[in-house]
């Protein structure tokens, strides 16, 4: 069995054929796929879309690519949907900071810091987005005391930056950037990290994989993934299988 920690099956990209992708999806064993939030406008189709497929499960957050026009009412209804649906959100995320986007860094910050409260508050782990922004990310995570885990999504960085996160309750989102024979560093990082932290993700329809730049994403393709990791690691497939899955429920503990 395989869990996709990360995907944007939301997306309309998918509308057209959604149902064809979950069924090859549980064809190849991926049984579960979580879906992050973005943004309000977002929020209700997530939920509504888990009611209709069982193997779909989703967490709720504003994410620092789509903050230019957030309101104040964006955090309140947030907060409003959490506590709602508060037996079935996995997560408040996807949230974190980005210093490649044209997003007024402050913004961020404040948005950032806002949704950690939140978190806290529900007692969800989060999902974190990060882009050249690991330092203030750990910093505020201290700052806030922040306890409940969760997951670095598409984890690229040192490790010493990894292990950073690991020791303040993460798992480390591995995606296709492995699959890149010129992504060494983060390649040799993942292979050095203690199983115990890894988990899998695609970031479909983002994030393609190695010979399928310019296509869509797909959550179908996580055994490909796992493939590479497989490559990587010392660790038997049935290993690397059984602590990916249980790590994911670790850091998402109502999976």
């Amino acid at each position: 069995m395989l869990i996709d920690s990360h995907c944007h099956l939301d997306f309309s990209c998918f509308d057209h054929d959604r149902s064809d992708v979950i069924k090859r999806c549980s064809h190849l064993g991926v049984e579960i796929i979580v879906i992050p939030g973005t943004q309000d406008s977002s929020w209700q189709k997530q939920i509504d879309l888990c009611d209709v497929y069982p193997q779909l499960r989703f967490a709720l957050g504003l994410h620092p690519y789509f903050l230019e026009n957030v309101k104040p009412a964006h955090l309140t209804h947030l907060s409003t949907l959490l506590q709602r649906h508060q037996s079935k959100v996995l997560a408040l995320g996807e949230i974190g900071l980005d210093s490649h986007i044209d997003v007024d860094w402050q913004l961020q910050v404040q948005i950032f810091e806002q949704q950690l409260i939140l978190a806290n508050e529900h007692h969800l782990p989060i999902i974190l987005h990060h882009r050249n922004s690991h330092n203030e990310l750990i910093r505020l995570l201290k700052v806030h005391k922040f306890i409940h885990g969760g997951i670095i999504h598409g984890f690229s960085g040192s490790l010493q930056t990894a292990k950073s996160y690991i020791d303040l309750g993460f798992k480390i989102g591995v995606g296709g950037t492995i699959t890149y024979a010129r992504a060494t560093k983060t390649r040799h990082v993942i292979g050095q990290l203690p199983l115990d932290s890894l988990v899998l993700e695609t970031d479909a329809p983002d994030m393609p994989l190695e010979g399928k730049q310019g296509q869509r994403n797909s959550p179908e393709y996580l055994p490909e993934v796992l493939e590479t990791l497989l490559s990587l690691r010392s660790e038997t497939k049935q290993q690397i299988l059984l602590a990916c899955l249980n790590n994911v429920k670790v850091a998402l503990p109502k999976l």
